[in-house]
């Protein structure tokens, strides 16, 4: 007799035996797939936060990454989704520095370095197995025997040794340049990862003298006691006499010596059309001081307070500001005050306002010339040379790394062509330690410590985005010449959000490029960020959080998934309806009530090859094979939000509304001949339906296809429908 599904599909109650099933399967590991799965197919998933919890934007791009990676394995590849997590310890040693302050009342120098990074470590490793369960939740076919962490022995061997490899190229360095110092997490950070928010500010204009020729106007009075020049554009009729010549003046008892120079990159039409020239605290302010041989006094700490000798001396930025003002309106130097917009740049992870300092820090030469004897990028012949920018170029005009959304593509050359040598040394404990020994005047770099006494390592540690640069290959082995990088690198695919282009999208090209003269990826799908149903990034403040695994237990994984994945194409932002992925659930409960239609109505015997079958039910199959191959092609194109939405069309609207409803009398007749067609039809449209749907519903599909074919293989291993 014919098998009877229940009437109703329970997810809660299926998904985690489902997941299990396909762990003891071993098929998320490519060295058990069967022998026709050949061409290899690689992602390695952008590792979360090991201390974090997952998110909507972490079960966006599983349910992205995953519907790939399944797609491409019932292709008959030999697929490769690589799990990972970073120790992102930025945000990580500041948790347990907090923890540790409200239950011992000490700080970090206190407790000690070795301490601490154990405590950190300690803390890092009990909050692995919360993200790593999540992300199963989400029913990510990754294959967990290629686990690595960014802190791991594997991990610290590779770091190191990419590390080495380029100081002793010439492409890593210590200088004392001007860096992005955040006073809150007492560290520099990198230009990436400051963000700019428009607050209120005050615009003055003032001389810094008497008698001084030229006004200057600044939202930053108090870095002008560290003012050495001031820059004019040189065509501007109002400045050209005074190019050249140098000026003494006493600005807040603070004896300053000025020159007018001239630049370019002075806009004329801000202010008075003259810039203060202060070269110790910007960027902009540190390149007309090295074109014009200009002195460079620091006058701010690292505690955004003022260094200079006087009654600034220890006073907050922020205070000095008010006091200079104060002293300008009494000395009649003040001539206007303006209330303006300004962007303030912030830290990211800390929320502290940024002060340009100069520091003594490691970083990477992206300009220099080198020779590169091992290229596989088209346009860098091997033993060239070239550098880590035209690396970073090249690999993506050559067309060896796909960037075909072109507003990300020329976000990123623009980015390029702008870019600075890359500060790589943070001052916090937690994290790789830069691989650099101290005795005397002598210097040693190596991937262990030197023999010998009196060595002393580098306090500093490496930038998160140093190791995880190195993630592709890292991952797969690197620096061994592993049977797994010569399979899988370079990837098939990196789809991150597009905040990270800049990152971690390039670095990882940049890194992958000078160590295997490979690019990391072929392929690279940027997608947007999840916002909420109003368009507004989800936010504490706006208490407007989605929780995805509370959305897991009301609806199911499936339904999140087709809820993330459909309606929006990927690049663009997307907003989160929580009535969408009901909308969903509603529908795998509809697969499921026609997959127990389909049971119900089954033939005693299995059929095994098609009956003579009638005209409709030919042309239905015909249709059904022209739907398959444009879904195919959307897959194959990256167009997932189509190709998810045109499986749910043909299911619901075309196979439950039109072919059910058309079969029904012929199920139930007493023409043998229809009766037999209809149920190939049926046989055949479930089994299709199931395929095309997979990638983006894997539970429920799995679990039909389980309990209607249950003498067949693995759905998530089945062929992909042909045309």
């Amino acid at each position: 007799m014919p098998r009877e599904l229940p009437k109703n599909y329970d997810p809660a109650a299926t998904e985690s035996d489902i997941y299990t099933l396909w762990e003891k399967s071993g098929f998320f590991n490519p060295d058990n797939l069967p022998e026709r799965h050949k061409e290899p197919f690689s992602i390695v998933l952008p590792p979360p936060n090991v201390t974090g919890v997952l998110h909507i934007g972490h079960a966006y791009e599983d349910a992205l990454q995953d519907a790939v990676i399944r797609y491409q394995r019932m292709r008959g590849k030999r697929t490769l989704w690589v799990p990972g997590t970073d120790s992102a310890a930025m945000a990580t040693q500041p948790k347990v520095e907090k923890i540790i302050q409200k239950e011992e009342g000490k700080n970090r120098h206190e407790i000690g370095r070795e301490e601490l990074v154990r405590r950190v470590a300690a803390f890092a490793k009990a909050s692995e197995n919360t993200i790593l369960s999540q992300v199963r939740k989400m029913g990510a076919s990754l294959d967990w025997s290629r686990y690595a962490y960014t802190m791991d022995d594997a991990r610290n061997k590779a770091v190191a040794t990419a590390f080495q490899r380029m100081y002793e190229a010439g492409l890593i360095y210590r200088g004392n340049r001007i860096v992005n110092w955040d006073p809150k997490g007492q560290t520099v950070i990198s230009d990436d990862e400051v963000v700019h928010e428009e607050r209120d500010a005050k615009l003055y204009t003032f001389t810094y003298s008497k008698g001084f020729p030229i006004p200057i106007a600044t939202t930053r009075l108090e870095t002008k006691v560290g003012d050495t020049a001031v820059a004019v554009h040189p065509d501007d009729p109002r400045y050209q006499q005074y190019i050249g010549k140098e000026y003494d003046a006493v600005f807040f008892d603070v004896p300053i010596h000025v020159k007018v120079v001239a630049d370019k990159g002075v806009d004329m039409a801000f202010g008075t059309g003259a810039l203060g020239v202060t070269p110790a605290h910007s960027m902009a302010d540190w390149e007309i001081a090295d074109k014009n041989n200009l002195p460079r006094p620091q006058v701010i700490n690292e505690y955004a307070k003022m260094s200079v000798e006087g009654k600034l001396k220890d006073i907050k930025t922020t205070e000095a500001r008010d006091m200079v003002a104060a002293w300008l309106a009494e000395q009649d130097l003040l001539q206007k005050v303006e209330d303006v917009k300004q962007n303030v740049s912030i830290a990211e992870r800390t929320g502290g306002i940024i002060e340009p300092l100069p520091k003594l820090q490691w970083f990477i030469d992206v300009n220099k010339p080198f020779t590169i004897s091992h290229s596989q990028i088209t346009g860098i012949p091997s033993d060239s040379e070239t550098t880590l920018k035209d690396i970073m170029r090249v690999a993506v005009t050559s067309g060896d790394v796909s960037m075909a959304q072109e507003n990300f593509r020329k976000s990123y050359m623009h980015w390029i062509e702008n870019l600075h040598d890359w500060c790589i040394s943070r001052q916090i404990w937690f994290g790789h330690r830069i691989p650099i020994w101290y005795r005397g005047g002598e210097i040693f770099c190596g991937t262990e410590a030197p023999e010998g006494a009196g060595w002393e390592q580098d306090s500093d540690v490496l930038d998160t985005w140093f190791s995880s640069a190195l993630w592709t290959f890292s991952t797969l082995g690197w620096p061994d010449a592993t049977k797994d990088i010569e399979t899988f690198h370079p990837t098939s695919l990196m789809s991150p959000a597009y905040e990270i282009l800049f990152l971690w999208v390039s670095r990882m090209i940049l890194m992958s490029g000078f160590h295997l003269g490979q690019v990391p990826f072929t392929s690279v799908l940027i997608h947007g960020l999840v916002r909420d149903s109003k368009g507004r990034k989800f936010s504490k403040s706006l208490d407007n959080g989605v929780d995805p695994l509370d959305i897991i237990g009301k609806y199911g994984a499936d339904a999140l998934r087709m809820g993330l994945l459909v309606g929006t194409a990927i690049g663009n932002d997307l907003k989160f309806d929580e009535s969408k992925v009901k909308g969903y659930r509603n529908f795998a409960n509809k697969l499921w009530n026609i997959a127990r239609f389909v049971l119900m109505n089954a033939p005693e015997q299995a059929l095994t090859q098609a009956p003579t079958l009638t005209t409709e039910d030919a042309q239905a199959l015909t249709e059904l094979s022209t739907i398959t191959e444009d879904i195919t092609k959307d897959m194959e194109e990256l167009r997932l939000y189509l190709a998810a939405e045109k499986t749910y069309h043909y299911i619901w609207h075309t196979f439950a509304d039109v072919l059910v409803e058309r079969a029904k009398p012929h199920l139930t007749g007493e023409d043998a001949a229809s009766k037999a067609s209809a149920q190939w039809l049926m046989q055949e449209a479930l089994a299709t339906s199931l395929k095309l749907l997979h990638p983006f519903m894997p539970f429920v599909t799995e679990a039909i296809w389980h309990e209607v074919f249950p003498e067949k293989e693995l759905l998530m291993i089945t062929a992909w429908p042909s045309a």
